[in-house]
């Protein structure tokens, strides 16, 4: 007796859908698989687009990972290029597609949503102008190539300090364009904490560019002689732009989906289970137009990243024919280079976990990413958040010049393993001078925790510590040397060096203290020996005046 042909159909045909595709085809060799792609290509690197503008990546054709012939003749896939579905009847389970032969049906025992996400776009004046772009498909990038070679402009604009934007802003850069970002948060990079988002606008404003936050952008036009653009800020400044790229956010492609009645979920994604099943026994959906969970919270989250699009893919192809692969959820893992410097983070912010109401703390560190004495230590932050009493991780961040994706990479780790401080403070890792140190950052930050949660040596977040100090609820004891407050003076506190903190104690304040040093280390010193002589109502700030700068906005000094 013949085997029973299975009808696959997939659509979507980029990073979800061309792995689905795939993984189905190794599972059963013999299954009837088609991709149906609204756009003209299939299986192509989307996050390597920005580095075909900065001219890092110097071969357009590296960014397409694989062709419809590929796929047919590797795998025995058929690709529906340009080709758009339409309407899903799920009684009759047949697909509804038109493309450039004219409409049909596609009959399948199995469907697979993967179509993504599409960037929003704001309502903004004169965004339909041709030197408005977005980044975001093979053709996005060749429009944005192509402006750039006949025009020669002179000055960028990016319109969202996100992923997409900041790494448009890094080539724009490296092509020699006056470069200005303009976010509407507070600060670039909004999942990081503020302290975090303050390092890169930092490192962006080093490089030459301008980064204006907490502003929207009302409206764009060319300038009088055609050859330039003007945008025009929500408070009225006007900013040079030949050239604009709008990064504004994700919105997920739930169209096709909602018009078959499928569930949304409150974050406006897709509902699939852990199998990547929707609310149609039949139909399976995975990347960017789905709502997943939170590995850590629980939570409904999208996460529109693509090692979990990915990952998706492959659980929804092996359910799809019949497995009963499970998705745990994603912890949100990144990693951004941020021109010399690197940013990562994975699970939830001190912000997102406050937002939360979970009972979460958290340690900072600056350390250096191997030890000192060997050429090219480089200085290196390193937060954790973490849950009080459990001493469960609950997220990380990152940033620095060298060693940022390692630790992050094993802060991931940590967490999808339910670990704690206690368990990161005894990992045994790597260590040789050229490569960490015999108390590797990841070590020292979970020391830090430790100490707060025994009470050995309490500590407070910049973040807090900014908030208690501004509403007159403590003071800070600075002990840094007169050297070190001159290049980042803090305003209103009281300055007690720590070599002389032994005979001046008497001269602090009542009331709750809040300790400062340059980094977290001297003033860890100075709490204990207040906290020795009898003083209960005292604080280490963690990270010391190094994260206080950037939460606040006075001077950042020597970070």
């Amino acid at each position: 007796m013949a085997k029973e042909v299975k009808r696959l159909i997939i659509i979507g045909g980029v990073a979800a859908g061309a792995t689905a595709a795939a993984r189905a085809k190794r599972i059963d060799a013999t299954a009837s698989v088609t991709i149906v792609e609204a756009g003209r290509y299939v299986s192509f690197a989307n996050c390597g687009l920005p580095y075909f503008i900065s001219r890092d990546i110097e071969k357009r054709s590296e960014l397409i990972l694989q062709t419809p012939e590929g796929f047919t003749a590797r795998y025995g896939v058929e690709v529906l290029l340009e080709t758009r579905a339409i309407s899903i009847d799920r009684a009759a389970r047949t697909v509804t597609v038109r493309g450039p032969l004219g409409e049909s049906k596609l009959p399948y025992d199995s469907l697979i949503l993967a179509q993504g996400g599409s960037p929003f776009m704001p309502p903004i004046d004169g965004s339909d102008a041709d030197h408005v772009f977005r980044l975001w498909t093979i053709p996005d990038m060749d429009a944005v190539h192509k402006f750039m070679g006949e025009r020669s402009p002179a000055s960028a604009l990016v319109i969202g300090g996100g992923f997409i934007g900041l790494e448009a802003a890094e080539a724009f850069i490296a092509r020699g364009l006056a470069t200005t970002i303009v976010e509407l948060t507070p600060y670039v990079m909004p999942p990081a904490d503020a302290e975090f988002g303050a390092m890169i606008g930092k490192a962006f404003e080093a490089a030459g560019a301008s980064v204006i936050t907490g502003r929207s952008v009302k409206s764009l036009r060319k300038s009088a002689d055609g050859k330039g653009g003007v945008a025009v800020l929500d408070n009225g400044t006007e900013i040079s732009a030949d050239v604009v790229l709008v990064s504004a956010g994700v919105k997920p492609n739930v169209d096709l989906a909602k018009s078959a009645s499928l569930a949304i979920g409150p974050t406006g994604g897709l509902v699939v289970d852990e199998y990547m099943r929707t609310s149609d026994e039949h139909v399976w959906a995975a990347g960017d137009m789905v709502e997943t969970v939170n590995r850590i919270s629980g939570k409904p989250a999208r996460v529109p990243l693509a090692g979990p699009a990915n990952r998706q893919g492959r659980i929804a192809a092996t359910n799809a024919l019949g497995g009963s692969m499970r998705y745990a959820g994603a912890a949100g893992t990144s990693v951004f280079k941020v021109l010399e410097h690197t940013f990562a983070m994975t699970g939830l912010s001190e912000k997102a976990a406050s937002a939360l109401q979970l009972d979460a703390a958290t340690a900072t560190v600056h350390r250096y990413n191997h030890v000192s004495y060997y050429p090219g230590a480089e200085e290196m932050s390193l937060k954790i958040v973490y849950e009080r009493g459990s001493g469960r991780l609950l997220g990380a961040q990152a940033f620095g010049k060298q060693g940022v994706d390692k630790r992050i990479d094993v802060a991931a780790t940590a967490i999808a393993a339910g670990l704690g401080i206690d368990d990161l403070a005894e990992l045994d890792l790597a260590y040789a001078p050229p490569f960490g140190a015999a108390n590797d950052p990841m070590n020292m930050v979970a020391f830090v925790a430790q100490n707060a949660e025994s009470g050995y040596a309490p500590v407070v977040s910049a973040t807090e510590a900014w908030k208690l100090v501004s509403g007159g609820k403590a003071t800070i004891v600075d002990v840094r040397t007169n050297g070190e407050r001159r290049k980042a003076p803090v305003p209103g506190n009281v300055h007690i060096p720590l070599d002389e903190f032994d005979w001046r104690m008497e001269e602090l304040p009542s009331g709750p203290l809040l300790l400062l040093s340059r980094a977290g280390y001297e003033s860890h010193i100075a709490l204990r020996k207040l906290m020795q002589a009898g003083r209960v109502d005292v604080k280490n700030i963690s990270g010391g005046a190094l994260s206080l700068a950037l939460v606040t906005g006075f001077a950042a000094g020597t970070l």
